[in-house]
């Protein structure tokens, strides 16, 4: 009630809604999510206060996630990855002229899941924080690790891309001087290294100039063709069949969303999935079906309130605005972890509280804004990034009122775009930078308490079970291909011999090299698969 109290005043209303509408500008135009949003912002909220800024973080965060179903349903482009799945059918509805209905299932999905994942948010938040209380250091450090590998593991095209991303990341938390023995670390004799890289710098660099030059390298200067939508509605039978994919979607999402490895692209996926499997019209998929829509919009907006479970109650992000969440709360000297809800309760029940305000608010401003939308996405693509580059500029200079920070901002902004060249996911390098010194001093204390001996990193019950959760979410997955070659070869023998072919494991290892050397010239890595064998 304390936390509604503060949400409800005339400013934090006010922060609320323009974050809700600023992030639901930033989810429809393609290529601006809402960790650039926030992190451009960074720099701004400087001055005020606290809450009121984590309040118009939160609803940026909410509106990005919402807005980016719009483009995906007028323009076939998923404005953030996790509505991806909501091209599928939102766009054949709208070809079939149902783009308001689609619209519509989609605000209100996102509303009630919204809602419902809150709701999960206060009850399971305090649990968990009670637990991680009671957690040593040890614990802690492998709890870090967990998250650091999963996420790492989990995104991108390869592994090995992941955890170079991981170890730029980390490299980059490491520059300044060792909190411990005083030594510069990374600093190559430039003074103004020694206090460390800016985590303002960083985040504006890899998300907003990174962001903006791989665009300009790409620049289409013809805006994309919209369909046109009126008012968003949705009629008697379209009620009927989206409110089931909306709860289920909500169940998919909120797990998710709080795992470290969670994010809303699988679940998004599953609740596609599973609607297409208990819909009593599986024929519309594919075609422009509203409960393709229904589902993955609720999962997508579940996952969101899932996410903040970790950051608020473990000092963990899951995803790249929580990163950037997490930094401003560290930039204004507040201890992220389980002491947060005992330290600042006031903060983080208005903030818990102005999620319920600002989904609300998504859903009035949303259902007869969708025209409007819809004509943002007519903005030329260079005027629109020349702006963010002015005004990531601007915002990282006024942190230090240092020239010096412009030089990083352009090296790191460079780095950001050689990331996205490469095919490096981005957030395993932000957790890097910031987690990195997290882990750096739970390790420290590790080892201090066990008088620098390895044995204390496994020395409580919790960090083994992580310890063998973590090698087993990375050894499985090698399992699981090593059972696939194997089986891939014996399929093609069989096949060879039942057709009277004279195939020969020479044979096999010649269509091995062939395929690798195809996957090669695709940018693809790794051998081929059983089932590409059987197709050829």
């Amino acid at each position: 009630m304390d936390g509604f109290a503060a949400a409800l005043t005339p400013v934090n209303l006010l922060f609320a809604l323009a974050g809700v509408i600023l992030g639901t500008a930033v989810g429809v135009l393609p290529g601006i999510g809402p960790a650039m949003a926030v992190a451009l912002l960074l720099p701004l909220t400087f001055g005020m206060e606290t809450s009121s800024a984590l309040i118009m973080f939160a609803g940026i965060y909410y509106g990005g996630m919402y807005g980016g179903s719009t483009t995906s349903i007028l323009l076939n482009t998923p404005g953030e990855s996790a509505t991806v799945i909501t091209a599928i059918e939102g766009h054949k509805m709208a070809k079939a002229g149902r783009a308001a209905q689609a619209l519509a299932t989609a605000a209100i999905g996102s509303f009630v899941a919204g809602t419902i994942g809150t709701a999960l948010l206060v009850t399971v938040a305090p649990i968990v924080v009670k637990f991680a209380v009671s957690l040593g250091a040890p614990s802690y450090f492998a709890i870090m690790v967990l998250a650091l590998v999963t996420v790492t593991a989990v995104l991108g095209s390869s592994k090995i891309r992941g955890f170079a991303a991981l170890g730029l990341g980390l490299a980059i938390g490491l520059v300044g001087m060792d909190p411990v023995s005083g030594q510069q670390r990374l600093t190559f004799g430039f003074a103004p290294l020694v206090d460390g890289l800016d985590i303002v710098v960083v985040a504006v660099a890899i998300f907003a100039i990174g962001e903006a030059l791989w665009i300009a390298a790409h620049l289409r200067s013809n805006p994309a063709r919209t369909i046109p939508v009126g008012a968003p509605w949705m009629g008697k039978e379209d009620w009927k069949r989206s409110w089931k994919p909306w709860l289920r979607g909500t169940a998919f999402g909120f797990p998710f969303g709080a795992l470290p490895a969670g994010g809303a692209e699988v679940p998004t996926f599953l609740s596609y999935v599973t609607e297409k499997k208990l819909s009593k019209h599986p024929e519309e998929f594919g075609h422009g079906a509203i409960e393709g829509v229904a589902g993955p919009e609720a999962a997508n907006n579940a996952s969101a309130a899932g996410t903040l479970t970790p950051m608020l109650a473990l000092g963990l992000p899951t995803n790249a605005t929580a990163a950037v969440m997490l930094a401003f709360l560290t930039m204004k000297g507040i201890q992220p972890g389980p002491l947060l809800f005992e330290n600042e309760p006031d903060l983080v029940w208005a903030l818990i509280a102005s999620l319920f305000i600002g989904n609300t608010l998504l859903l009035l401003i949303n259902l007869p804004l969708a025209p409007l939308w819809a004509k943002l996405l007519k903005i030329p693509r260079p005027y629109l990034y020349a702006g963010i580059l002015f005004f990531a500029t601007l915002g990282a200079f006024s942190v230090n009122m240092q020239v010096a920070d412009l030089w990083l901002l352009l090296i790191i902004g460079l780095l950001g775009f050689a990331l996205r060249r490469f095919g490096l996911p981005v957030l395993p390098l932000i957790l890097g930078v910031i987690i990195g010194p997290m882990a750096e001093e739970q390790l420290r204390k590790t080892f201090q308490l066990s008088a620098g001996s390895v044995n204390g990193l496994w020395s409580e019950p919790l960090a083994v079970g992580i310890y063998i959760l973590i090698a087993v979410l990375l050894l499985l997955p090698v399992l699981i291909s090593v059972i696939r070659r194997a089986r891939g070869k014996d399929s093609i023998l069989a096949a060879g011999l039942s057709g009277g072919g004279e195939i020969t494991e020479d044979e096999v290892e010649q269509f091995d090299a062939a395929t690798a050397a195809k996957h090669k010239a695709d940018g693809k890595h790794g051998r081929s698969t059983g089932t590409e064998r059987d197709e050829s």
